[in-house]
């Protein structure tokens, strides 16, 4: 497997870690219950780690605009469809801002090689 194909798939999963770290935060009860937030720590911890190896191949920029604006929308619909937060209409808009700036990034942007 390619070094770039490791790296996105490596990113993924620390984007994956932190959207479970942030459904953990929810549960923590402001860090009042102990195992949600030792499990928010966990997988925090395991994010930083798969992110740090993601930069190996990555940009800093790049790697982290996609961990932060995929970890924006992923924990959004946590948010959304688990905790029956609501989504107003700019806040989809926002959304949508956010996804497509994702996949400018890959689409069109040169910045990692691929």
């Amino acid at each position: 497997m390619s070094p770039l194909v490791t790296a996105y798939l490596t990113l993924f999963a620390a984007i994956v870690s932190e959207v479970i770290g942030s459904a953990f935060l929810q549960r923590s009860a402001q860090f009042t219950k102990l195992v949600p937030t030792a499990m928010m720590v966990v997988f925090y911890v395991v994010s930083f780690y798969l992110l740090s190896l993601a930069l190996r191949a990555l940009p800093l920029g790049f790697a982290y605009a996609i961990w932060a604006g995929l970890g924006i929308v992923l924990t959004a619909s946590i948010g959304f469809f688990v905790f029956k937060q609501s989504l107003d209409t700019p806040a989809l808009v926002g959304i949508g801002f956010i996804i497509t700036g994702v996949l400018i990034m890959n689409l069109l942007s040169h910045s990692t090689g691929h």
